[in-house]
């Protein structure tokens, strides 16, 4: 079954990043467009990296909330421990975004989140998320 992001969280249009196929962990995919209003500026046309970070947050909160245990909480993103962007996307590009679950203990849960392109992990990084 597909689910769109809001039957999880509150997001709306224009900061609706994802499609959702939820799980214990969660893969998303955002196929950019030249439209998207992040690209409204005519000389940028690389995806700003706090962008892509609030896409690999929406994931993994619906991979929070996806699960029974969760259903009906707040999940608020808690930071970024690291993350590596290694190559820019533009408009065209199809992006990959997957969000696994590494440890979730009472309020607090760390992800291991991934865009890939092309077969390729451009941006790697570990989220924090506080479950209410």
């Amino acid at each position: 079954m597909d689910y769109k992001v809001s039957d999880f969280i509150p997001q709306r249009y224009p900061f609706e990043m994802i499609d959702v196929q939820p799980g214990k962990s969660a893969e998303a995919v955002k196929n950019l467009s030249v439209n998207e209003w992040f690209f409204s500026n005519e000389n940028q046309f690389s995806l700003p990296h706090p962008i892509i970070v609030e896409a690999l947050a929406q994931t993994g909160v619906v991979a929070i909330l996806s699960m029974p245990e969760h259903k009906g909480k707040n999940v608020f993103f808690g930071g970024i421990k690291n993350a590596e962007f290694k190559a820019d996307m533009h408009p065209g590009d199809i992006l990959h975004l997957k969000v696994e679950l590494t440890k979730l203990k009472r309020n607090i849960g760390v992800g291991h989140a991934e865009v890939i392109r092309d077969g390729e992990v451009i941006v790697d990084a570990n989220l924090m998320f506080a479950i209410e």
